[in-house]
């Protein structure tokens, strides 16, 4: 019989990320999202800085609850942060090409 290692088994008594209330978090952020479009008072600027603030905390979500990486070693984690750095630099790029 193979001898699995410790941080791999499974019993019972094993707790789930909360999937659910993680799901009703990410529906009303997205909810927020919509309604962040409709703020007509605001400026375009804080109204795209506020949807990507909101598109980040949801995507954090994702990542960690559903990609599981919360309970993953650091190993994964890194591999998993290491290309968000380009992301950054993509998106300041487009940023310039709009601003200039």
């Amino acid at each position: 019989m193979a001898h699995r290692p410790e941080s791999i088994e499974h019993s019972p008594r094993t707790k789930h990320p909360p999937y659910f209330l993680i799901w009703v978090v990410l529906a009303g952020l997205t909810a927020a999202e919509v309604g962040v479009v409709f703020l007509q008072h605001w400026s375009k600027t804080a109204i795209v800085i506020l949807l990507v603030l909101l598109a980040v905390w949801k995507a954090l979500l994702v990542a960690l609850y559903f990609m599981h990486l919360r309970f993953e070693r650091n190993q994964m984690r890194i591999i998993a942060i290491a290309p968000l750095p380009l992301a950054v630099i993509l998106v300041l790029a487009v940023i310039t090409e709009y601003i200039l």
